[in-house]
């Protein structure tokens, strides 16, 4: 039986009462950001978008013609391909940039062979408005509390988020959603872009129970090439703090697991070290290449340390830092699993109370 009449949805959706999420933008649209789940069913290609808008500037009409003959090819590329296997009772959303032809395009097909195809309201467009709505409104909600891990470089604060989310605490790691560890060798592949960065951030806090305090690592306000809504960093200047203090030879000993992968590629370790001359002196940089050549590993370790990123942490409190003097600092003795979870059970009562 055939659909023939559009069916469209509006925000906000329940996302998984669909079988698919389909995004017939093309794929540097797509790229940028989609829709949570969203698979890329292109209508028309990078360079066809391009020369189908140039077009229309000349004639609408001739546009629209070379638009349909290229949509039209597209979808029946798709019918063959990804789609030759769908069964009878296919559900499908399908969004475009606004909601308009295009996915209007693949949908009216779809409908015309008995699959119930829905697009949705206002495409990629609305989804982005609703979805910094819905944050700036999570962040502004007085309710809502969070507790920052702070502590120099290789304390292991995301080994403690981690225990503590094995409590049954609620945590967001903002590293993970950045895909960096929020220093110059922090680096660990290709990072979201600040949309998509964006939308992490609120599937996360969108999950949480705002009655209860979330913990969180202490960050700049950009994590690489990403950067914290400012409503979050202004949350987190109120927030409360809980410092992590380790002897500096266990931080050693993290980083040197946590950092393998520059153990097995010492040239681009040296490489990423050469910005540092300016800050840090050309000798200073060429004795911890030297380190490295020599595979002195605990030494570079040491010294990269104390000679540079125990010298940029901003403490809690003082007149550099956005954050607040800590309100209880927790030594670690080592980076043992076992160290970070009965430092997590010390913490149980700040992850359930609220602030004083």
């Amino acid at each position: 039986m055939s659909l023939s009449q559009l069916e469209s949805v509006s925000l906000p959706v329940d996302f998984h009462e669909f079988d698919d999420i389909i995004d017939v933008r093309t794929p540097l649209e797509f790229e940028e950001d989609h829709l949570p789940g969203a698979r890329n069913l292109p209508v028309l290609t990078n360079e066809q978008r391009v020369e189908v808008g140039t077009l229309y500037r000349q004639s609408p009409f001739r546009a629209r013609k070379l638009g349909a003959r290229y949509v039209s090819e597209s979808i029946s590329t798709h019918l063959a391909g990804p789609l030759s296997e769908r069964q009878p009772g296919w559900n499908p959303l399908v969004y475009c940039w606004r909601g308009g032809q295009r996915s209007a395009a693949l949908a009216t097909v779809l409908r015309s062979i008995g699959w119930r195809a829905r697009t949705l309201e206002g495409g990629y467009k609305a989804y982005r408005r609703f979805v910094m709505g819905e944050l700036g409104r999570l962040l502004s909600d007085s309710t809502l509390q969070f507790r920052i891990i702070s502590g120099l470089t290789g304390v292991g604060k995301t080994r403690l988020l981690e225990a503590l989310q094995i409590k049954g605490l609620q945590v967001i790691d903002l590293e993970a959603m950045a895909n960096h560890r929020g220093s110059l060798l922090g680096s660990t592949g290709t990072q979201p872009t600040q949309r998509q960065f964006e939308n992490r951030l609120h599937q996360a806090l969108s999950r949480l129970d705002l009655a209860r305090p979330v913990f969180a690592e202490a960050e700049s306000s950009r994590i690489g090439n990403v950067y914290l809504p400012p409503a979050l960093w202004q949350k987190f200047s109120h927030s409360q703090v809980i410092e992590i203090t380790m002897p500096i030879s266990e931080r050693v000993k993290l980083l040197l697991e946590d950092y393998r992968h520059f153990l097995e590629n010492p040239e681009t370790l040296s490489g990423l070290l050469d910005p540092l001359s300016k800050l840090r002196g050309r000798a200073r940089v060429q004795e911890w290449q030297t380190l490295i050549t020599k595979g002195a590993w605990p030494e570079f370790v040491t010294s990269v340390l104390e000679n540079h990123y125990d010298l940029c942490y901003r403490r809690p409190g003082s007149s550099e830092s956005n954050y607040q003097v800590p309100a209880e600092q927790l030594s670690l003795p080592d980076c043992s699993p076992e160290s970070y979870l009965e430092v997590a059970s010390q913490l149980e009562e700040f992850g359930e109370s609220p602030a004083s």
